[in-house]
């Protein structure tokens, strides 16, 4: 075990020489003139010269002190307000207590700030979140506004189209839009004024509340229309357009002769024939297949072969004959083909006249023959 200097009997080997750095500890750790040394610290004493400047012999045997380490003040606050002036503080170096500037402590600054920084921080992060739902108000606002406008528009639309429904139908039911006035058109056989005087129940109704059925009601008594239809004329008027049954032939019946269209209605009971009535023979009357067959001829010739027809027979439906004025036969044959027939009819007519030629057969249209 290496003993310490002065304690071997030896020349005491020469100390190292006291650098700048160690003589500022010593100077350091020295305490001021005229301070009392605190009880229980070691004194401190200047180095002697041989320590200082290298000397040697028994002048340099001294008692050697470790170095001492200073450590750095740590200042702990004694019970009170942390930043209250005069505040004491407790130095463990010396174990006295020092009297310490406000707010000297970084400590009991931090803890000082930290509820101010707490609040700052709250309010930061309340206004992030505003901000936040701003701009997604704003996002989604923008992203609907087409949409929003097409429902708009959709409502504007929709109410615009029920506003003008309520001021049709309002004014449809009203009284502005009663019947007032009847026209006839299209009748000759037929009185116009037996027409409209069969409407007198509907005046003062609503045009949009007279059904087909009133006026089918009106219009069945007259048997001589064939085909009608209605027309509304606001604010009152009423257009009735009538098609009066076309005549095909006198048939002789037992009461005389009776003046028939296509489908066998009688529309008058004539003393004579007609001029440019044919007289129809067929058996079984009008209801036969052979009435309709001769019906369907006669309504197929044309204006100029028509005027001439004095008479037609049919035994059978494929088995119809035509006689025209001075006893000039036209055998037919079928009712299929009739238009084609009556066009081949006529330019035979044409090119020979009936009373130079014995008859037209036109069964065959493709190759009619006279004689």
């Amino acid at each position: 075990m290496k003993r310490p200097q002065g304690f071997d009997g030896r020349t005491p080997r020469r100390p190292r020489p006291v650098t700048d750095a160690a003589a500022e500890v010593v100077a350091s750790a020295t305490p001021p003139a005229g301070d009392a040394p605190t009880a229980g610290a070691p004194v401190e004493t200047e180095a002697p010269a041989s320590l200082r400047y290298g000397g040697s012999g028994a002048a340099d045997r001294v008692s050697t002190e470790p170095i001492v380490v200073v450590e750095p003040a740590v200042r702990i606050p004694v019970v009170g307000a942390a930043d209250e002036p005069g505040t004491r503080d407790v130095d463990r170096t010396r174990g006295t207590a020092a009297s310490v500037v406000p707010h000297a402590v970084p400590g009991a600054a931090v803890a000082a700030d930290r509820p101010a920084d707490a609040k700052s921080a709250k309010r930061a992060l309340a206004s992030a979140e505003r901000e936040r739902r701003r701009y997604e108000k704003q996002e989604v606002r923008r992203f609907t506004k087409r949409s929003r406008r097409r429902r708009l528009t959709w409502w504007i639309a929709g109410g615009a189209v029920a506003l003008v429904t309520v001021g049709i139908v309002a004014g449809a039911y009203s009284p502005l839009m009663a019947l007032r006035e009847v026209r006839v058109e299209g009748a000759s056989r037929i009185p116009a004024a037996s027409i409209v005087t069969a409407f007198d129940r509907e005046l003062g109704t609503p045009l949009p509340l007279i059904t087909g059925d009133e006026v089918h009601r009106a219009l069945e008594g007259f048997r001589l229309i064939e085909t009608y239809s209605v027309e509304t004329i606001p604010p009152g008027t009423l257009v009735v357009r009538i098609v009066e049954r076309t005549p095909v032939g006198v048939i002789e019946a037992r009461d005389g002769l009776e003046l028939v269209d296509g489908a066998g209605v009688v529309i008058d009971r004539p003393k004579e024939r007609p001029e440019g009535q044919p007289l129809i023979a067929v058996d079984g009357g009008v209801g036969s297949d052979g009435f309709k067959a001769v019906a369907a001829v006669v309504r197929s010739l044309p204006a100029e072969v028509r005027s001439q027809l004095v008479g037609a027979t049919a035994e059978t439906p494929d088995d119809v004959r035509l006689e025209l004025a001075g006893g000039v036969p036209v055998v037919w044959g079928g009712a299929n083909d009739s238009r084609l027939k009556a066009d081949v009819l006529a330019k035979l007519m044409v090119v020979a006249p009936p009373d130079t030629v014995p008859g037209y057969d036109v069964s065959s249209p493709e190759a009619p023959v006279t004689g």
